[in-house]
């Protein structure tokens, strides 16, 4: 006959295996919802090695001067694509990168954010102008050729196709990944980053520690 204290270790132990069969369980339901409600064409940037993205393009910037990725060596660059003409997510992501910005203080000195349209026909250098400058004194506008800005859309291995639309008012409006590519001072990419990851103080905290590490 078992002895009291064998009944409780098996029941201990029965109970464990329930545990840790329910905790399985569980995992498994929240990764198949997971993957059910993320889109699949939207995946979470992932860093798959150090050739993956190369911070490479020759463009003009919003005042006409010719610049390169080498333009901007020594500062901590954070890189957007998009366009003017974007109803949305352009204008909310320089949004929160602008007030990244101010919520930075000092360490601010130290970064450039820089939006690179990915529309040249409509964004000349006038129209960046005054779109980059109702963001932020930081902000540098970058526009070129379609061959400029098609090359400087494959380095960073973005996204932009340029759609059909009867509503808009030229036809057409483009279609473009949300996503915000940090580069070190010395060119290298470090990190991507979505506008609804993080907060703009909890972004601001991630650059600023990442600044001080070096």
């Amino acid at each position: 006959m078992n002895s009291p204290s064998n009944s409780d270790g098996l029941r201990r132990i029965r109970r464990l295996l329930w545990a840790a069969v329910a905790g399985s369980a569980l995992a498994f339901g929240g990764a198949v919802l997971w993957r059910a409600f993320t889109p699949p064409d939207l995946p979470a940037p992932r860093v798959t090695g150090e050739a993956a993205i190369v911070n490479a393009y020759t463009l003009t910037d919003h005042t006409g001067q010719t610049v390169t990725a080498d333009s901007f060596d020594g500062q901590w660059q954070l890189v957007f694509f998009g366009f003017t003409h974007c109803p949305d997510i352009c204008p909310t992501t320089l949004a929160y990168l602008a007030q990244s910005m101010d919520a930075l203080g000092p360490d601010a000195a130290q970064v450039t954010p820089i939006f690179i349209t990915v529309d040249p026909a409509r964004d000349t250098p006038d129209v960046m102008t005054a779109y980059v400058e109702a963001f932020h004194p930081r902000l540098v506008g970058l526009t070129g050729t379609e061959a400029q800005v098609d090359e400087a859309v494959a380095n960073f291995r973005a996204y932009a196709e340029r759609l059909e639309d009867e509503t808009d008012a030229d036809g057409y409006m483009v279609s473009h990944s949300g996503i915000i590519y940090l580069m070190r001072p010395n060119g290298a990419f470090e990190a991507a980053f979505r506008e609804y990851d993080q907060t703009v103080h909890q972004f601001a905290a991630t650059l600023s520690w990442l600044i001080e590490k070096g």
